[in-house]
């Protein structure tokens, strides 16, 4: 059987920087023209939480050959909770954190806006606060659930985790700052150090797309 395929950005090996991901033959992979797309055998996952829940429920960690891996759970409410924070994820990180640094970094709103050529000014602005009101309350969000726990569920590292950490780690890149939220900035270093983490850009230079 062949391994799965991960249609992502250049990191992965599959670059759609050139809008490669609205061609026609990738819009016969994902007819939604979107990255990241998981190709795994005859089934095909459209969006990054689908992605995660299947590869989590699917194969298991590096010393298990079959899953669920310990990123997911075989208990529906323990399920339930992962997907929580997923949902989290896809709302109020989605339109806060990622909306201001996919405009100030990216070049664009997009989620169906397209890129900042299409907006006047003076719309960019007000996507830009909207942006920091929702990215400033889920960070809130965030802290207040880490101060007592080093998790966001079940006590250990799941694709909850995952699924939060890349736009809030990035978050500076939309200048949203993480200084105020010291449980949220250990929780990221205490995801740094996972097993197989490797890095991303802007993690360590958030203006590394604006110079």
């Amino acid at each position: 059987m062949s391994p799965p395929t991960l249609y992502t950005f250049s990191g992965s090996g599959n670059s759609y920087k050139k809008d490669e991901q609205h061609s026609s033959a990738f819009l016969k992979v994902n007819p939604r023209g979107e990255v990241p797309c998981l190709v795994d055998g005859d089934k095909t996952f459209n969006d990054s939480s689908s992605i995660l829940l299947w590869l989590a429920g699917k194969y298991g960690d590096p010393d298990t050959p079959h899953g669920p891996s310990s990123y997911w759970s075989n208990d529906l409410y323990e399920q339930a909770q992962i997907v929580n924070w997923l949902s989290f994820a896809n709302s109020w990180v989605q339109y806060g954190v990622f909306t201001n640094r996919a405009i100030l970094s990216y070049n664009g709103p997009y989620n169906g806006l397209g890129n900042n050529q299409r907006w006047p000014q003076s719309k960019l602005d007000v996507f830009l606060e909207e942006g920091a009101l929702r990215g400033t309350y889920s960070l809130k969000v965030l802290d207040q659930q880490l101060e007592t726990r080093d998790w966001l569920a079940l006590g250990r590292p799941t694709i909850a985790d995952i699924s939060v950490f890349v736009y809030v780690a990035l978050a500076p890149m939309g200048d949203i700052s993480l200084e105020p939220y010291p449980a949220v900035r250990a929780w990221i270093e205490r995801i740094k150090k996972l097993r197989g983490f490797f890095g991303i850009e802007g993690l360590d230079d958030p203006l590394v797309r604006r110079r």
